[in-house]
């Protein structure tokens, strides 16, 4: 028995590199899932010759890493650095393998910029099980491990000969499965974002990098003036940015389910064929308020200059950001802006989060006395996942049964459908009170616009949530809706055929028409105004 307790309390002796090397198969061997399954659908092992193909994959991805992680491997950083990777890991493992999630620089910067109200949904039971197996108990492994103490010459001579081997091995594997290799990365581009935790780290560094050049700003060389011609009445333009609304859910569009029952009641038009910038809020939200739409998408360009509400501001309306979720993404840095606060006593907050009712209340406060040309933004909660049950009261609970998991995986592809849905009619419910209290008010020329950021995924192919590179991003997380209302007042002053209007809607818009045609609307003169990306200008009379 002693000799029995000996032997579990002594503690293994490795080497930094040693230590890097076996952290290194670790990640290969049971944290790359989704990787693995990728490559065993393109190499079956049941064909001659695939095992090759598999053991160079896996030799190849250990030693990419390896080389890395080694380099800032020493006594005193091999177990910090690794603890630290293993969380990352661990963390990226679940929600690949969870939500089918790709982390390219764009989820990385999605991650840096939730907040805690939003990420506490996603941290559930099933993440904490998983991170207690892949990190917790690795971590105490690795803590048992003593590094071993050797002088300077030792140490640099055995990390250059590690260094080297697994250089030469690198070389070695890539040799051999070149050609596979290169057609798949070529033809399958997703896979290299589900390289855990590699992937992770060479997008946060990139992230990071990128922030360090776009601090400076640039404001883009405009002259701009707002004509104001057609009424003495001030305008009120408000833009709704919906969040992550789908248009294959939305009643409007045609959906087998009538999602959207107020707003059918409704003379307004409905773009049912609008593709959205990005596939996450930190994407799309700046490119929706910028002169560069998908087609022409530059993110330095749309991080270092200034937009939209920028231009209207200078050409002297009034412009105000009101926020019921996790921020403007920069767009409103430079305007007024309120963020709604469910700790006080406002209309349609509870002790969590606000719904997205209280937008309107706050909208009908900042206009009771409006006396000079405003765009007011109303930025939702909309259909945030993946707690869609949270984001509707439960008198809109129109469809049944609803998932009321914060982890998705607990429930059917239906019962996250109801829930996603019931959104959605609550949100119809949201736009047509807007509409209602602009309907109401005589004292100027008012019109909403609506458009969601991005769109999501329900489970189609085991895909959830959204933020899929845009490359391979399923049609449902970027066909999204978008509506526009216009008061008669409004089209009467600007001279709009609102008939011209609705019989165009049908074809292809995208967020790229939001900049030009707000700008249009304003009578704002820009050298930046695009008439083609206005959408109102081909009905105007002339």
């Amino acid at each position: 028995m002693n000799k029995f307790i000996n032997l579990l309390s002594r503690r293994p002796t490795a080497s930094p590199e040693l230590l890097t090397l076996i952290v290194s198969v670790a990640f290969t061997l049971f944290y790359n899932n989704a990787f693995w399954q990728k490559v065993l659908d393109l190499h079956s092992p049941a064909l001659a010759g695939s095992w090759l193909t598999l053991i160079g994959y896996g030799v190849l991805m250990t030693l990419v890493q390896y080389i890395v992680y080694m380099l800032f491997a020493t006594r005193y950083t091999a177990k910090p650095v690794l603890i630290v990777l293993i969380l990352v890991a661990a963390s990226i493992s679940y929600f690949t393998s969870a939500y089918h999630t790709y982390f390219d620089t764009t989820m990385v910067v999605n991650t840096l910029q939730t907040d805690s109200h939003e990420a506490s949904e996603l941290i559930t039971a099933g993440f904490f099980k998983h991170l207690l197996i892949f990190a917790g108990l690795p971590i105490l492994i690795l803590l048992r491990f003593k590094v071993v103490r050797s002088g300077w010459k030792v140490t640099v001579f055995r990390k250059v000969g590690y260094f080297l081997s697994g250089v030469v091995l690198l070389i070695g594997s890539a040799l051999l499965i070149y050609q596979s290799f290169a057609s798949e990365m070529r033809n399958n581009p997703e896979m290299r974002y589900l390289l855990t935790p590699g992937n992770y780290v060479v997008s946060l560094a990139r992230v990071l990098t990128a922030s360090e050049k776009n601090k400076v700003e640039t404001k883009i060389p405009l002259t701009a003036q707002a004509t104001y011609e057609g009424s003495d009445r001030p305008k009120l333009i408000v833009m709704v940015v919906g969040e992550t609304t789908r248009a294959a859910n939305w009643g409007l569009n045609g959906y087998d389910r009538q999602t959207t029952p107020e707003l059918a009641n409704r003379d307004l038009v409905n773009y049912s064929n609008v593709t959205s910038c990005g596939t996450s809020t930190a994407v799309s939200v700046p490119c929706m308020f910028s002169p560069w739409g998908r087609d022409n998408y530059d993110e330095s360009a749309i991080d270092q200059h200034e937009a939209l509400l920028d231009v209207l501001k200078m050409a002297g309306y009034d412009v105000l950001w009101i926020d019921n979720q996790s921020g403007c993404k920069g767009v409103c840095d430079r305007i007024p802006s309120i963020k709604l606060d469910s700790s006080t006593q406002t209309p349609g907050c509870g002790q969590d989060e606000c719904f997205d009712d209280a937008l309107r209340e706050q909208l009908q406060v900042r206009t009771k006395e409006l006396k000079k040309n405003t765009v007011i933004v109303l930025h939702e909660m909309g259909n945030h996942g993946p707690s869609y049950y949270k984001r509707y009261p439960k008198v809109y609970e129109k469809f049944t049964p609803v998932c009321q998991q914060d982890d998705l995986s607990k429930c059917d592809v239906q019962s996250i459908k109801n829930a996603y849905d019931n959104a959605i009619f609550y949100n119809d419910h949201v736009l047509s009170g807007i509409i209602d209290y602009l309907e109401t008010q005589d004292n100027y020329d008012s019109t909403m616009l609506y458009a969601s950021d991005h769109g999501e995924s329900l489970g189609e192919n085991g895909v959830y949530l959204h933020g899929l590179p845009y490359l391979i991003a399923p049609d449902e997380q970027t066909h999204v809706p978008m509506i526009w209302w216009l008061s008669k007042n409004i089209r009467h002053d600007e001279g709009i055929d609102y008939r011209c209007i609705q019989q165009a809607a049908g074809s292809h818009h995208s967020h790229a028409n939001l900049f030009h045609t707000i700008l249009g609307l304003a009578q704002v003169k820009t050298d930046v105004y695009d008439v083609k990306l206005d959408m109102a200008a081909s009905c105007q009379a002339s």
